[in-house]
């Protein structure tokens, strides 16, 4: 039987070739995934670990306890500790690190990086042992800074040039003194790291006499528990907290192993979605062969063969085509993976070099997957190919399935349809987070059960096309007829093609609502012209206000300033903002008693409102940072959004509780309204700062959903592997249709169908199995976007159904070029058929 099983194989290659394809593709996504993130994580471990060369033990600040009703804060690591811990034994030396946000511009006055990747540090004395210098000298003052290798590399800056910069305040223009080298994960990502002498550095991020960090490093021989030991003996007890090199090299191992995990996991389920589509492909290419080889089948059990052997010659044959698929996969993958590696310098998300990463656990996956997928795939083919009586061999027809069969086949999908829609109407009835698990179980219930109704939809489906197909005389009739001559082959075919839509078409419609809901959110609640904050979220001066207030054209501005209080024992924050200006720079339904940001009266978000039980009218006493009591009144309750919510009062009442008073953003008006022209004003009124962004509406609306934008566009190419998989079937499909049909097609031209008329049958037919597929495929994401869509109504207020028509007459199109164009070949194919030789076909 083995023997029986390879020359199947070697006899059939060609028909088996489309679905060693398909396996192969989804083995390649697969292993390539596999490659690619365990590359990139290998890489990024081992450089982290060299940027704690230099650290044996971190000593860090730690916690003031609180006391009284004033909040804890951090305690101070001074200069005499730096000097202390230079001086324990088994300490080679100590150096004092002073960090901070650093907005670079390069040449064109633009910030490098995204404003979380541009960072700023301190150069240890003369030689910082961490920085290596590959030219100039090390920093001498204000006017002097180092900058990286590769910001120096990206920006074109030598030494010598000046470069426009701002560390939370005015822009500076310093000269660029030197260049060193780093292994700074922000700099591989695209950022900049800025050095200035420490002195500067101190004064800048406002550390001024202190460090945020004390890296100490250890003599030769000496451990770094030795010297953590030893350190933890000479620093004020409870005033750091030490933790070794060896530790922080563990931890940044594990989180970025934790990172890479999610990217992972998401990669892998686009991986299963191709390799899930790839089954129907491998079940209906076993279960067209195993019917043209009925006779074969049937005289081997004739001449003694068992059901069992009939079956395992099948699933022989199903694991010499995985595993082929599994090996050329396997290649393919750490291909995939290598240029995946190459490609992220193209999106500025460069990450350090590194060796491709290929692991025992990638090649037993990659085999695993593609021989038992094929195998599991090839089982049910196998198991009806056991079922054929030996008296089949008398004749070349294997017996059709009954109508019992069919019957329980539509009840079984109606059956597990209903359920999956039951369940996905009962998620939509749930808040955000409980419904999603329900909601991804009713979806795969759903889909699942239209899979298995297929056969029954097909035949009405396709008998709606049938007054388009007539405009194409005989050969649109024998597409329609032949489209719904084998209903579960036509499932099959179209149900791949069904599913890659299915989640394209949901995704769309789920990603344009939202971005409207972002749209109106914008649009809705604020009312001024310009939102200014720091380009890294960070917080901004006040003077940041002070200079807006005095730009020509301004008629208000709020600053939004987040202060930590506490109210009934908890920890809680407010919001202040300028009580005078608020109501004009922001617009929010106002749910109960008014909108009036005075003295001691604020308002509240519904949410904080219902969260402590409070209503218009209510008092609650609340402690500020440094301590201090105060009773305050519920002016209004509104109506919050993702933007804006919490505890809104006057910054008149809230500053002086603030021993160092930050602005998370400024709201500005103008007489003007936005424009270029305004916007510039301000810009210029800011000192043309790098590190500060001023955004009108459509910009916070285009940053809100640029991440969500991102993803759409990764889902699109993850999903168009699924597609491509799709793709293959319908041309598997097609090319062994016309070779089972190779007699009926010797005929039609006998009796005159010409050439052109057979191509035409054979696409007409592969253009309404495609459509056919699509109709299933953007019905069902409609649905699921809108099930979705109210899980996410119920967190975003703003949310409404919007359905892309352009988009889904787009998604409908090419499903119906996928038809047209996998039939070139087998239509091809079709018309060069010998007749003579096609009616003596057996």
């Amino acid at each position: 039987m083995f023997r029986t099983a390879l020359r199947n194989v070697f006899a059939h290659k060609a028909r088996l070739l489309m679905t060693v394809l398909a396996v192969m593709l989804g083995v390649a996504f697969v292993s390539g995934t596999l490659v690619f993130t365990n590359t990139i994580s290998d890489a990024l471990q081992k450089s982290s670990a060299k940027g704690f060369d230099h650290v044996d033990v971190a000593v860090a600040p730690g916690w003031k306890d609180a006391e009284g009703d004033k909040l804890g804060e951090a305690h101070e690591l001074t200069a005499a500790m730096v000097e202390d811990s230079a001086r324990v034994p088994g300490a080679a030396r100590a150096i004092g690190v002073v960090t901070g946000f650093t907005a670079m511009a390069d040449r064109d006055g633009k910030l490098i990086g995204d404003g979380f990747q541009s960072q700023g540090g301190n150069y240890w004395g003369t030689d910082d042992p961490r920085y290596p210098l590959t030219e100039g000298h090390a920093p001498k003052g204000a006017d002097e800074i180092l900058i990286d290798a590769e910001t120096a590399k990206r920006t074109g800056y030598q030494v010598g040039d000046t470069v426009r910069m701002s560390v939370d305040g005015p822009v500076l223009e310093p000269v660029v003194a030197g260049v060193f080298t780093t292994d700074d994960g922000n700099v591989a990502a695209g950022g900049s790291l800025v050095l200035f002498d420490t002195a500067t550095a101190q004064k800048l991020f406002d550390k001024e006499g202190t460090f945020d960090e004390i890296a100490v490093k250890a003599k030769d021989g000496v451990s770094d528990a030795a010297l953590r030991a030893e350190l933890d003996k000479a620093l004020p007890a409870g005033a750091v907290e030490t933790t070794t090199g060896t530790k922080l090299a563990e931890d940044q191992a594990s989180m970025i192993a934790s990172s890479m995990e999610g990217m992972k996991q998401s990669l892998l389920v686009f991986a299963g979605i191709a390799l899930f589509v790839g089954t129907f492909i491998i079940a209906n290419t076993f279960t067209m062969l195993v019917a043209q080889r009925t006779r074969e089948l049937a005289l081997m059990r004739a001449v003694g063969a068992s059901r069992r052997q009939v079956t395992r010659s099948v699933l022989l044959e199903a694991f010499v085509v995985g595993a082929v698929a599994a090996v050329v996969g396997l290649l393919t993958g750490i291909g995939i993976g290598a240029g995946l590696q190459a490609l992220m310098g193209t999106f500025d998300a460069s990450v350090p070099a590194g060796p491709l990463v290929v692991t025992p656990g990638t090649v037993g996956t990659a085999f695993a997957v593609g021989v038992l997928i094929t195998m599991l795939a090839a089982w049910l083919p196998g198991r009806r190919a056991a079922k054929i009586p030996p008296v089949a061999a008398m004749s070349s027809v294997h017996a059709k399935a009954t109508t019992r069969s069919l019957v329980l086949r539509n009840t079984l999908g109606a059956l597990v349809s209903g359920a999956g829609i039951a369940v996905v109407l009962a998620a939509t009835t749930m808040s955000g987070t409980d419904g999603q698990a329900p909601m991804g179980i009713g979806a795969v219930l759903l889909i699942i059960g239209v899979f298995i109704l297929t056969p029954l939809l097909s035949r009405p489906l396709i008998a709606a096309a049938a007054p388009v197909l007539r405009v194409f005389g005989v050969s649109g009739k024998l597409a329609r007829q032949n489209s719904v001559r084998d209903p579960r082959r036509t499932a099959a075919t179209a149900s791949a093609l069904m599913i890659g839509l299915t989640l394209i078409t949901g995704m769309t419609v789920v990603a344009g609502s939202l971005q409207n809901a972002i749209d109106k959110m914008a649009a809705s609640s604020i009312e001024a012209d310009y939102v200014v904050s720091m380009a890294n979220g960070n917080w901004l001066s006040p003077d940041v206000e002070r200079a807006l207030k005095q730009s020509d054209g301004v008629t208000a501005t709020s600053p939004l300033r987040n202060a930590a209080v506490r109210i009934d024992g908890g920890t809680d924050s407010v919001t202040g903002v300028d009580g005078a200006s608020i109501g004009e720079l922001t617009d929010f339904p106002v749910l109960d008693g008014a909108f009036e940001v005075t003295g001691t009266r604020v308002v509240v978000d519904q949410e904080t409102a219902e969260e402590y039980g409070w209503k218009a009218g209510s008092r609650f006493t609340l402690t500020y940072e440094d301590g201090r009591k105060q009773e305050l009144a519920v002016a209004g309750v509104y109506e919050g959004n993702e933007m804006f919510r919490g505890i809104m009062l006057d910054t008149a009442t809230l500053a002086p509780h603030q021993s160092d008073p930050l602005d998370m953003q400024v709201m500005v008006k103008t007489s003007g309204g936005a424009s270029d022209a305004v916007k510039d004003g301000l810009v210029e009124a800011l000192g043309t700062n790098p590190g500060i962004k001023v955004k009108d509406k459509k910009d916070i609306s285009n940053e809100l959903a640029s991440t969500l934008t991102l993803v759409l566009n990764m889902v699109y190419g993850l999903l168009a592997m699924a597609v491509l998989v799709a793709v293959l079937g319908v041309v598997n499909t097609l090319a062994m249709s016309v070779f089972e049909r190779s007699q009926e097609i010797g005929m039609l031209r006998a009796i005159g169908l010409d050439r052109k008329g057979v191509k035409r049958m054979v696409r007409l037919e592969s253009l309404v199995i495609s459509l056919f597929g699509g109709v299933l495929g953007i019905g069902l994401g409609v649905f699921f976007g809108w099930a979705a869509g109210r899980l996410v109504g119920s967190t975003v207020a703003t949310y409404e159904l919007i359905l892309p028509w352009d988009r889904l007459a787009v998604f409908l199109l090419l499903s119906g070029a996928v038809g047209i164009l996998a039939a070139l070949w087998p239509a091809r194919r079709a018309a060069r058929l010998n007749v003579l030789g096609a009616i003596k076909a057996e």
